[in-house]
């Protein structure tokens, strides 16, 4: 199934829109798979992901870009206004929740019965839209290695605050020395990075190159730095009213999401949909198994699509 690719500038910021499936949705009763991804938000990372489960399940599946993290057309800037943009720190934590939530307000009617699936600090941005729409209609959503509590207190945390938080703009050089690469030399640089995923998808090569153009990588840096910050206590609230319609899977050996933070899960809501994989697979899982965690959400989330 071909994928169609959009950019559109949302909430004033470049914004990449994949889909699979019908491009436009009429008003009324239809469904939406919608992701909202990980960091880097960098939509082709999910290609496979997105044409299994339209495979499998026959609706519609979308997945919206993080603010600026996708490069848009040269004859397209990456913000409207800056100054607008800065000033509503559209790159930010709370800045991507809101456009989220402007992207369902301005491009998706609001009859739609949506399948959120939140991949990484998607799952902390999904259960904001929520708590800040409950009115959105939610039929499920699916909440793949979710990084949604004591972020910079993980194994990964500890290793990357100080980067993103005290040392971020000495990564600044770098990353614009990368970005001028010519776009065959930034190709091998990509694949050696990626030498050690045996069985690496193909899909995942480009979006790579790409976030290394036009700021890209420097504002999922910006936004790691927050998710550092401000992803501190689990909303237990908001999953609790929400419980009946989350599913939750963690990883077994996951640096973003310890064993810990699972167990502490399944001892705070014993009634809830809180899974832990058994496959042994990444937190990046867009890298080798995108199919195979498209036919594992499937099977979840088939018996929700007929009510």
């Amino acid at each position: 199934m071909e994928i169609q690719t959009d950019f559109i500038f949302c909430s004033g910021a470049a914004t990449q829109v994949l889909k699979v499936g019908s491009s436009h949705l009429p008003s009324g009763e239809d469904v939406l798979l919608l992701i909202i991804p990980g960091n880097p938000g960098v939509v082709g990372f999910y290609q496979t992901f997105m044409q299994t489960l339209h495979g499998m399940l026959g609706y519609p599946v979308w997945a919206v870009s993080h603010a600026g993290h996708c490069a848009p057309p040269d004859s397209m800037d990456m913000v409207e206004d800056a100054a607008a943009a800065a000033r509503r720190d559209v790159f930010g934590l709370d800045g991507q929740v809101r456009h989220k939530l402007a992207f369902l307000q301005n491009h998706v009617p609001r009859g739609t019965r949506l399948v959120l699936l939140g991949h990484s600090i998607g799952c902390y941005m999904i259960l904001e839209m929520m708590k800040r729409d409950p009115e959105l209609k939610v039929l499920k959503a699916v909440m793949l290695f979710p990084t949604i509590e004591r972020m910079s207190q993980t194994p990964q945390g500890r290793v990357l605050t100080p980067l993103l938080c005290q040392l971020r703009y000495l990564a600044y050089l770098p990353l614009l020395l990368l970005s001028l690469l010519p776009e065959r030399l930034a190709s091998l640089l990509v694949r050696l990075a990626f030498s050690s995923v045996a069985v690496l998808d193909p899909c995942v090569l480009r979006p790579s190159v790409e976030l290394l153009r036009r700021g890209c990588a420097v504002n999922a840096m910006y936004l790691g730095g927050q998710e550092m910050r401000m992803v501190l206590d689990r909303d237990n609230v908001t999953i609790q009213k929400n419980l009946d319609r989350l599913i939750f899977y963690y990883g077994a050996t996951d640096h973003w999401c310890p064993l810990s933070y699972f167990q502490d899960m399944r001892r705070e809501f014993p009634h809830g949909d809180v899974r832990l994989c058994e496959k042994g697979l990444r937190h990046a899982f867009v890298l080798d198994a995108g199919r195979e965690v498209a036919q594992m959400v499937a099977g979840w989330i088939r018996g929700s699509l007929r009510t």
